[in-house]
């Protein structure tokens, strides 16, 4: 057992996308990588598959046998994988279309799940994790080849952790979906974080930019919730309809992998009402420095409002000396000291008529408030 050959796969007359029963793929699709492994309590192998002829002996010696399959499978491998484990064909046909929802089905004397499984790294890629699990078996289908959340399993075996290799398949099949949903964990802590500076942001400054950033953290959430919110009906379906594959302490343990979908959702639902109260809040500011900007307009306007007033009466073009009605202080030697001290005294009236009308605001303030705020 090394590896499979990558390449490409000859197209099979047989086999047409699209046939009802008949698991299928374009006939370009890559031979994926196989990764076989095989433990008891004493002993593990993990090895590249090379040959579909190599997993009987495994099956015979071994108390449990992983086939994981990383990247999209031809129609041709899942047949040799179909045949060799008894597959029903309806679920590998649903592997290879792939795209298909959240859920667990009970065949004959194997359970088929389907899971939503996130990229490892920073990116919010999520991909469909395809788990069949039988009394000797555990197969996996990835859509994407490369990394993925895995990797705590595939430690635990090699170590023993809490004696995962003395247990049966359904255990494997329990912690590789208890490690597809601790995968969001840190996904969703890191948009909760986000949401956090942004919140600080909105407060501090206005940015034009921040109605984009606030969807599109928006629709990472979605996203997030499109995904998480499926499993905890499928691990809840799987505790609940297990039968005599599932044994009382994995459904013990799915109990704990159902508590954590109950947390993500919740965290996830914290995350999108933030969204909500971040866009609200930035509409506020927003209201908020506009009603700053008119009520400065205001002032401003109510206190030009008298000067302009008294210009444009004494800007009115009347001879005084046709009658001694047409503005007399336009020959008066203080008329024009007159009219500018009018002028002052009705800006000052009207200032401390808004003073104390309060509508100045974080304009004007005692000097002991100023003092307490310099102090503070």
């Amino acid at each position: 057992m090394n590896h499979v050959t990558d390449g490409r796969v000859p197209p099979d007359p047989e086999i047409r996308p699209g046939k009802p029963g008949v698991a299928s793929l374009s006939p370009g699709a890559l031979y994926p990588n196989i990764e076989v492994t095989a433990y008891n309590q004493d002993e593990l192998v993990v090895a590249k598959l090379e040959s579909f002829e190599e997993i009987r002996p495994l099956l015979d010696k071994f108390s449990v046998t992983w086939l994981n399959v990383d990247g999209p499978a031809s129609a041709e491998v899942l047949a040799e994988i179909g045949k060799t484990f008894g597959l029903h064909h309806l679920a590998l046909e649903d592997v290879a279309r792939g795209n298909q929802r959240v859920k667990v089905e009970l065949y004959k004397d194997h359970f088929f799940i389907v899971a939503r499984m996130i990229s490892p790294d920073r990116k919010l890629e999520i991909e469909q994790l395809s788990l069949f699990f039988g009394e000797k078996f555990v197969i996996t289908f990835q859509e994407r080849p490369g990394g993925d959340c895995l990797g705590s399993v595939r430690d635990r075996l090699r170590k023993d952790v809490h004696s995962i290799r003395a247990a049966k398949a359904d255990h494997l099949a329990y912690a590789i979906l208890d490690a597809a949903i601790d995968g969001y964990m840190p996904a969703v802590d890191n948009i909760l974080e986000r949401l956090e500076v942004l919140d600080a942001e909105i407060v501090k400054k206005l940015d034009s930019r921040m109605p984009a950033k606030i969807h599109a953290i928006k629709d990472e959430v979605l996203t997030l919730r499109r995904a998480v919110r499926p499993l905890r009906d499928a691990v809840n379906q799987l505790i609940r309809d297990g039968g005599t594959l599932v044994s009382p302490d994995t459904r013990m343990a799915l109990r704990d992998c159902y508590d954590h979908t109950i947390r993500l959702i919740d965290d996830i639902e914290m995350a999108r009402e933030k969204c909500d109260a971040n866009r609200d809040l930035h509409m506020v500011s927003i209201n908020n420095r506009l009603s700053e900007v008119m009520r400065v307009l205001t002032i401003i306007t109510v206190i030009f409002t008298p000067p302009i007033f008294i210009a444009g009466i004494y800007g009115m073009n009347f001879n005084p000396e046709k009658s001694p009605l047409n503005m007399p202080e336009l020959n008066w030697f203080w008329g024009y000291p007159f009219a500018l001290g009018l002028m002052v005294v009705l800006d000052i009236a009207l200032l401390v008529f808004l003073y104390y009308r309060g509508l100045l605001g974080d304009y004007t303030s005692s000097r002991s408030e100023r003092r307490q705020k310099r102090d503070d």
